[in-house]
């Protein structure tokens, strides 16, 4: 069988699984796996609520204890030697549910890996640490303690609370609460973690501060900021509070969750705790109802998503059924889009406040998500609804608010940002906190400047002639990499990076002969694998330089195929090897078919979206068919 006849069997076998996957209402549900913290801590909100559900918590124990290694650590990912902080998360919890005891071998292993590393003193997760304090096994951070009435300055003050990200400003709420507060809660069954501090004599949270120079810069603008504000010093500190309070409340989506995240929802209850909630308290409740609505089964185990992948799923996958040939006509892409269309956001949420130009028309990332959207989500969606414009009207009307919304997201600099408008403060990057600038701004990116003008491009058949193309493709050639490759905010990462602006840039008709171009195509094809696919590791994101995996995964060898099916008139021999590799991946199911290549902080939360295997090979198979057809 030649090429072509396999390609088409593949793209015919994969259509069919997923059309009969599909929900009722249109939307595909996949789960989308993170580190296993939100499982920890569900485990640790529920005891300390004494919410005994013990079936759930019994289940997520278990799969916590299954994913620890031989020794005694938890990982982030597979070739990783274990992360500090997620062991003490994952043996917290454990002890936490009442069905492992301190003296079992794998907490005793686990025990012994958590003091090798130095200890509590030495974790680097901030939620960790907030967990942890929040709970009574850990002073709270001085680097947390900045003033809350930070919360209260003016738009004019040199540094506000909405130049934090989306996702910064929802977490920082609640934890700015809660150090204000020096809050904490313990109950009769809180483990107690004292003996996992090794040197007590250095068990200051925050020894290391003073290596962080901007910090003070950073706190001297804070407070130069408040000396400003009108009003005795207890009556401020009251209206900080408060505005704390309602920042949370007015931003709880129908589900009972914050935001739709399960991180800064369980912040939000610790939170709400500080200020005197009863642990009953309907809003506590209804939080704890939409965490368990966020669970999900995969893999033979029950595991609580950080947000469901609902929409996005959905997007992509119905736009990757249309290009491989099912008609929009056809009831599942019917069904699919109507499902898309009733979940776009068509009221102002804060991503407005940067944004000249507020008019909405979005879409998020979940379906309970209905006031934060993001460019990456909404050029899904509009890449699914287009086939149906010229079938119904209410698309037309959805497609010209989605795509007016997009273009008014373009940051000055030229690129496109995941959420906000031109929220990159260098200041903020100096919270001494790991990971501050991916947290704490949102700035331009390649895979989401990429991705945005592949689909102005090749879906909305816009060019290089428009200015604010231009200026996006600028933005890109002048951050590719010396080596030739992009760095991707989102994804695993040089990989991701290149095959976003790749296929970006010659979608809006940059020429293949471009410098830009030609360097991309050949740092691509200098790290295919001897297998012929490709393979990226997790450590790229902390390292901020490409780390080969060593072995390839589907959704790598998806992108760096499709990205060089882009830049190539003709298949060659890298590209048809690369093919039947990723063709052998599809029938594999080993531990590169599940390593994350979703990317979300780096060195602390990674993703494997369980769709990957499907949207991505399927994309880019049709791809290949499309253009390579009459050569195969």
């Amino acid at each position: 069988m030649n090429t072509k006849d396999t390609v088409n069997r593949e793209i015919h076998r994969l259509t069919e699984q997923l059309l009969n996957r599909q929900s009722k209402d249109g939307a595909w549900r996949f789960c989308f796996e993170n580190t296993l913290s939100t499982d920890a801590y569900m485990i640790i909100i529920l005891r300390t609520l004494q919410f005994n559900d013990e079936a759930l918590i019994r289940q997520l124990h278990d799969r916590i204890l299954a994913k620890q290694h031989s020794n005694g650590a938890w990982k982030l990912y597979d070739d990783d030697e274990g992360n500090l902080s997620v062991t003490v998360e994952a043996y917290y919890a454990l002890l936490f549910s009442g069905y492992s005891e301190v003296t079992e071998s794998p907490m005793r292993k686990a025990k012994h890996f958590i003091r090798s590393k130095g200890g509590l003193q030495n974790i680097q997760g901030v939620l960790t640490k907030v967990i942890l304090a929040a709970t009574g096994q850990y002073r709270w951070p001085a680097s947390l303690m900045i003033p809350l009435e930070f919360l209260l300055l003016p738009s004019s003050s040199a540094i506000n609370f909405f130049d934090f990200s989306g996702f910064a400003r929802v977490h920082f709420a609640p934890v700015l609460l809660l150090a204000d507060q020096r809050f904490s809660i313990t109950t009769d069954v809180t483990p107690d973690l004292s003996d996992l501090m090794v040197n007590r004599a250095n068990a200051d949270p925050d020894f290391s501060i003073r290596a962080y120079r901007g910090f003070g810069a950073l706190l001297g603008e804070i407070k130069t900021g408040i000396q400003h504000l009108v009003g005795l010093p207890r009556q401020l500190h009251e209206l900080a509070v408060k505005k704390a309070e309602q920042y949370m409340l007015n931003r709880i989506e129908s589900d009972g969750t914050l935001y739709s995240y399960a991180t800064c929802t369980f912040l939000m209850i610790f939170a709400l705790l500080a200020l005197g909630y009863d642990k009953r308290h309907p809003i506590i409740t209804r939080a704890v109802r939409g965490l368990s609505s966020m669970l999900c089964s995969g893999n033979g185990h029950l595991f609580l998503q950080n947000s469901p992948s609902t929409i996005w799923d959905t997007a992509l996958l119905s736009h990757a059924l249309q290009e491989a040939g099912v008609n929009p006509e056809y009831p599942a892409i019917q069904k699919s889009t109507a499902f898309l269309l009733a979940n776009q956001q068509l009221k102002l949420g804060d991503w407005c406040v940067h944004n000249p130009n507020p008019v909405p028309g979005g879409w998020g990332f979940s379906q309970s998500n209905t006031m934060n959207p993001d460019v990456d989500d909404t050029t899904a969606a509009l890449r699914a609804i287009k086939r149906r414009i010229a079938l119904e009207p209410a698309y037309r009307n959805a497609w010209n608010r989605g795509l007016n919304w997009i273009l008014s997201m373009q940051n000055n600099d030229g690129g496109w940002p995941a959420f906000e408008r031109n929220t990159d403060k260098e200041l903020l990057t100096w919270l001494p906190i790991d990971g501050a600038k991916a947290a704490a701004t949102d700035p331009s990116t390649a895979d989401l400047t990429g991705r945005t003008l592949e689909y102005l491009g090749n879906e909305a058949g816009l060019g290089i002639k428009h200015t604010f193309i231009r200026r996006g493709v600028d933005w890109l050639t002048r951050y590719q990499e010396e080596d030739g490759s992009w760095y991707g905010r989102w994804g695993i990462c040089y990989i991701y990076g290149t095959w976003a602006a790749l296929t970006g840039l010659q979608a809006v008709g940059v020429d293949g002969q471009h410098t830009a171009i030609q360097k991309g195509a050949h740092w691509l094809l200098s790290i295919q694998n001897p297998d012929g696919g490709w393979g990226e590791s997790c450590r790229s994101d902390q390292l901020m330089r490409y780390v080969p995996l060593g072995a390839s995964t589907p959704s790598q060898t998806a992108w760096a195929l499709d990205a060089l099916i882009a830049v190539h008139h003709k298949p060659t021999p890298e590209l048809d090897k690369g093919v039947q590799r990723l063709i052998t991946q599809l029938y594999e199911d080993d531990w590169t078919t599940i390593y994350p290549t979703g990317a979300g902080l780096p060195g602390h939360f990674y993703s494997h979206y369980h769709s990957y295997r499907y949207i991505w090979p399927l994309l880019t198979l049709s791809h290949y068919n499309k253009k390579y057809g009459k050569y195969s």
